[in-house]
């Protein structure tokens, strides 16, 4: 029997010589940053001063750029940012350990978000594996423990040898949809041990295609064509597969109207005759939805943040399509497809026949004009103006127009970065995204200090566009220090904090918003944040919402970074 092997990776004359004699002096982290570059690693993200044991001289002679923040955590939630805005997997580097602990918030925000994170963690040497407790700095009895429910997939090293085939491994796992966030351990002492293992080459790590079973596509495809009042729900996972023109394709096909969760913002046209805009958030869409007779779920799992907190109930057949298996059926029975959305969504458009209906648009533009406005609720979501948008949300109330003004500064190519605001809430409905993955917050973990690093990471993705970071007041000083990366590396984000009662649209009791520092009052223990961010060499400014449209145009449009502290009073 012959085989034909034209297909395999195959080496060419230099990798050839470089296989029969491997240059001196390299170590096992020498596979590592060499693997990272097979696979097409550009950039990595870590500590400043402390990459794992055995990667700093591996690093330096490699053609990879080493991105430093000041923290574990922060170079976590920098990597998640770049391996959303592009897709591709993002590389962090931690130690054993504190260093490895300290990173579990942002790799569960990367984990909920389906970001494609590759951590590259050191373990104390092998001796002290498996049980045997011989008191290593940073020893934990079991690291892999502490990671395995919060990432996609684990990935342990014990030898030098198995290095390449291991970040290959957690490579594919990462890019395979779901995607995710994914851990490879390897002992110190291999990192930093001489190799005579050739230098890496020829790696293939090509992720896996999720396909839907057709015979659930054909059902699928019947329930809509035969529906009277088909809706669709699209979610995050539509734009991280790049459905967002064939779900806009079908949902023009079946004339559905379509509702994007706050994960699925910029899924679907704002404008769009068929468009719901973002939801949940007023029970006039909410009712909509629900009395649909076939309710179309495309890329998510209608979690509490995505159904005003378990609340909303379909009344009629629900088809789900979701890449992660766990998500099917998980809150409502359905048909449920495991399939990447863009295939599934691709293989129901060349199954399903069109159907006719020239009142969909006028049910979608009746709900919206009478959907009424309500205050904002952090629980079940705010509600929102939907005939004239994010300007109008709210009614005339501050907090809408604050993000009336975000809306004119920003361009519809910048990316945004929200901690969790009264603000970001707003904004997870009322914001008119115009261009998908452009809008980014803390909905997994729900912990503060994600906008700015974050912001970090998305200007390493593509630094000719400005960044934004939003952030409150109280939670800015945990993490202003990353205004020394942003401005070593000159990068065009703008830090947008916005103080408390600037939140809450008054002096936080309903009064008229005239605090003193009395007594050692609230104000009188608030760092000046313009006075640090000034320090730390970055121009800052105090805006207010007058001004706020006019300060954040100029700090985009100007390189490098800048704060603007939004005062309402």
């Amino acid at each position: 029997m012959s085989h034909d092997h034209d297909d395999r990776p195959g080496l060419n004359a230099a990798q050839a010589e470089a296989a029969l004699n491997p240059p001196p002096g390299r170590v096992g982290g020498d596979l590592v940053t060499e693997t990272l570059q097979g696979l097409g690693a550009a950039t990595v993200f870590g500590v400043s001063g402390r990459p794992a044991p055995g990667l700093s001289g591996a690093l330096r002679r490699s053609a990879l750029a080493y991105v430093e923040l000041g923290a574990e955590n922060n170079a976590a939630f920098a990597a998640d940012a770049y391996g959303r805005i592009t897709g591709e997997v993002a590389v962090l580097l931690l130690t054993a350990g504190p260093g490895a602990l300290a990173a579990l918030p942002a790799l569960q925000e990367a984990a909920a978000a389906s970001a494609p994170v590759l951590a590259v963690c050191a373990q104390v040497p092998a001796a002290g594996l498996g049980g045997r407790r011989h008191g290593h700095p940073r020893e934990l009895r079991d690291q892999q423990a502490s990671f395995r429910e919060v990432v996609k997939s684990v990935h342990p090293v014990r030898t030098a040898s198995q290095i390449p085939s291991a970040i290959a491994a957690a490579w594919e796992s990462a890019l395979t949809a779901p995607h995710g966030p994914v851990w490879v351990e390897i002992p110190e002492d291999v990192l930093r041990a001489e190799t005579v293992l050739p230098p890496v080459s020829a790696l293939d790590a090509t992720p896996r295609e999720l396909y839907p079973r057709p015979e659930l596509t054909l059902v699928a495809a019947d329930l809509l064509a035969r529906a009277a009042r088909p809706a669709i729900i699209a979610g995050g996972g539509v734009v991280r597969a790049d459905a967002t023109g064939k779900l806009r394709a079908l949902a023009e096909r079946i004339a559905a109207p379509v509702a994007t969760t706050y994960g699925g913002k910029g899924a679907f046209p704002w404008e769009h005759p068929l468009s719901l805009r973002s939801w949940p958030g007023d029970p006039r869409v909410t009712e909509l939805l629900e009395a649909a007779d076939v309710l179309l779920v495309v890329g998510s799992g209608l979690g509490a943040l995505s159904s005003g907190g378990h609340t909303f109930a379909p009344r009629g057949r629900v088809v789900q399509i979701e890449a992660d298996a766990g998500k099917l059926e998980s809150n409502h029975p359905a048909l449920g497809i495991h399939s990447d959305a863009r295939e599934a969504l691709d293989a129901l458009l060349d199954a399903v026949e069109p159907r006719e209906d020239a009142t969909a648009a006028d049910r979608v533009r009746t709900t919206l004009e009478t959907a009424p406005v309500q205050a904002a609720d952090q629980e079940q979501g705010p509600a929102i103006d939907q005939e004239h948008g994010p300007a109008a949300a709210q009614g005339p109330g501050p907090d809408a127009r604050v993000l009336a003004a975000v809306r004119a500064a920003l361009p519809d190519t910048a990316p945004s970065f929200w901690d969790l605001t009264p603000l970001t809430t707003l904004a997870w409905s009322a914001f008119d995204t115009r261009r998908p993955n452009t809008m980014h917050s803390a909905q997994g973990a729900g912990g503060s200090g994600y906008a700015l690093p974050s912001a970090t990471g998305a200007a390493f993705a593509d630094p000719t566009t400005p960044v934004l970071a939003v952030t409150g007041e109280d939670d800015a000083p945990h993490t202003a220090a990353e205004l020394t990366t942003a401005r070593r590396y000159g990068l065009p984000v703008t830090w947008l904090i916005v103080d408390g009662d600037g939140d809450r649209g008054d002096g936080g009791d309903g009064g008229d918003g005239d605090h003193e520092d009395r007594d050692g009052g609230p104000d009188a223990l608030r760092p000046d944040l313009v006075a640090l961010a000034e320090s730390l060499g970055v121009p800052a400014l105090r805006s207010t919402p007058a001004s706020l449209a006019t300060d954040l145009t100029t700090a985009l449009r100007a390189p490098g970074p800048s704060v603007i502290v939004l005062r309402a009073r």
